[in-house]
This record gives structure tokens, sequence and C-alpha cells, in this order.
């Protein structure tokens, strides 16, 4: 699964066109969970270390937040395995080049890759969000302020991975590239713990960065205990216009065609 684990590369799709370009690259994320089943369980140990962790040496009143921190860093990570499958398909059996000669465009690419990787996160994500169900009540509101700030993310971070994807130049670069961009961004992010307790100049280089606003923005709705008091609006907007031109920036960087 992209950077995190073996590459379905090797298996590379047929390339589709209108309508059937989404279904199919949905049946590529479905085969790999039928065909490795232990691929719905890597995406969980991660942040289950972290959590673990975090609960030995933080307070309890913690434990949610940290649980939310460690969906949005599971669904920021879905760009490092779209970054892993893109580079393969480009590096390993020149698939990209079949994909540009079809009538896809990178925009649907860039959805129908994500998607395919998206559906491997799901059971990780429902798992933390029946976690993060025992410890707090969550308001039907907080569940869709939380559901909207994966779907942002998701986009977001598989745009990263994507545009990523196009400038590492062997197989040998898609594992530490990968990691390395996203799990920094995931820890300089407030994600497992609250703004406040940061140093100043941590939180300064932090406000940079779209998942500091996803955090905050479900903490604050949420009333996690930790969160920092915030304008739920204003940074609801922060973040979709961070991740607006941070997906834009993206796909004006991958390179689809030897032209751009």
């Amino acid at each position: 699964m992209g950077a995190d684990g073996p590459s379905r590369g090797a298996a590379g799709p047929q390339p589709a066109s209108g309508g059937a370009a989404f279904p199919a690259f949905a049946i590529i994320g479905w085969r790999w969970i039928s065909r490795n089943p232990a691929s719905t369980i890597a995406p969980i140990l991660l942040p289950f270390i972290f959590l673990y962790f975090l609960k030995l040496i933080s307070p309890p009143a913690y434990v949610p937040l940290e649980i939310v921190g460690a969906i949005l860093f599971t669904t920021q990570n879905i760009g490092s395995w779209v970054l892993g499958d893109s580079a393969s398909w480009r590096l390993e059996n020149r698939m990209q080049d079949v994909f540009i000669a079809s009538p896809l465009s990178k925009v649907r690419y860039l959805f129908g890759i994500a998607f395919s990787n998206l559906i491997p996160a799901v059971p990780a994500l429902l798992v933390l969000g029946g976690l993060l169900a025992l410890t707090v009540a969550v308001p039907p509101l907080g569940w869709l302020v939380l559901g909207g700030v994966v779907v942002v993310l998701w986009i977001l971070f598989s745009a990263i991975g994507l545009a990523l994807s196009s400038r590492v130049r062997s197989q040998r670069e898609i594992w530490p590239v990968g990691n390395l961009t996203f799990t920094v961004i995931g820890m300089l992010s407030p994600l497992y713990y609250p703004l406040s307790i940061l140093p100043p100049w941590w939180q300064a280089a932090a406000r940079f960065l779209p998942t500091t606003y996803a955090a905050l923005l479900v903490q604050g709705e949420l009333a996690l205990p930790g969160a920092v008091p915030s304008n739920l609006l204003l940074d609801a907007a922060l973040l979709v216009g961070l991740a607006i031109l941070g997906t834009g920036i993206a796909l004006r960087l991958y390179r689809w065609g030897e032209e751009e």
C-alpha cells in the first residue's frame, strides 16, 4: 500500500474512461483488501502506538482529543499511500503513460487513486470513530464536522502525494519521501496534543499547516478538554482555503505529461 507496504503497482489497472474510471479504482482498493486482509490492520497500528504511549504519559482527560488526532493522522497518511501507488505505476510498469494516452484527466486520476487508497483506511477510521464514541458524547453536528474535515484532508493530502509521486526518481525514494513528508506534517500539527501546550515558535509554525485548523475545528466543535478556544467559522474557512490552495498547487506541480 504505497510507502507503508507492498505496492500494488505490479498489478496495475487498465485505464478506464468516462464514468467507469471511479468504480474501476474502487475495485482496485477492494481487491487489495480481499487479497491482503492484513492491509486493513496496518493503518490502525501506527496511530494506536501513539495513543498507547500518550495514554501512559498524558492526562486521561486528553484521550478523546488524542483519538481525534489519530483519525486525522490516519486520513493524512492516505497521501503517503497515494504517493507509493502512483510512483510505482509510473516507475515500475509505466502505467502513467497509458493513463496519459487515455481520456482520463489528471483530476479524475487523482480522485480515482485517492478513493482506491481510502478503502483500506476505512476500517481504521471506523475503529477509531467507535473508540471516540466510547470516550465522549459526540453530537450529530460533531460527527458531521469530523466527517467534513476527513474529506477535506483526504483530498488535500492525496493531491500532495500525487504531486510528490511524479518527482521521485526511483523505487527506493518512495518510502523515505512519503514517511518523512507526511509524518513530519502530522507531528508539527497539534493532532495528538493541544496547541496551547506547544512552545510559542512551534504554535506559530503550526498555524501555516492546514491540519492545524482541522484539529482546532474538530476539537473546538466537540469541546474537548485542552482544546484552544477559537472561532470555528474562521478555522473552517482557513482549512478549506488552505486545502484549495494546496490542492491547486499540488496538481500544478504534478507532472502528468512530459510537456509539463
